[in-house]
């Protein structure tokens, strides 16, 4: 199926994130605060320099599973945060 990262539809899987896919995150405006990102089944670790890039960029990324990074991302936007969310399917 489609990658719910429509505007990245490189990304498959958590192998495909990387700097670059994240690249439309950093273009947002209003700059996002925080970036959720669900991996799927289970929260998988994201390459440190992709997550280092996103951070000196001024965006804290949280990597979680899916089902808990929606439940985040709705959390967060109770809070009136400027967040966004990148999810692949479980």
């Amino acid at each position: 199926p489609p990658s719910p990262f429509a505007m990245s539809p490189q990304v498959g899987s958590h192998r495909d994130i990387s700097h670059e896919s994240l690249s439309l995150f950093r273009l947002l405006e209003p700059q996002i605060e925080i970036l959720v990102l669900g991996t799927g089944d289970r929260v998988e670790r994201l390459h440190p320099a992709t997550l280092k890039k996103m951070r000196e960029c001024g965006i804290a990324v949280e990597v979680q599973d899916t089902a808990n990074a929606c439940a985040t991302f709705n959390f967060l936007m109770n809070e009136r945060r400027v967040v966004a969310a990148g999810l692949i399917p479980p």
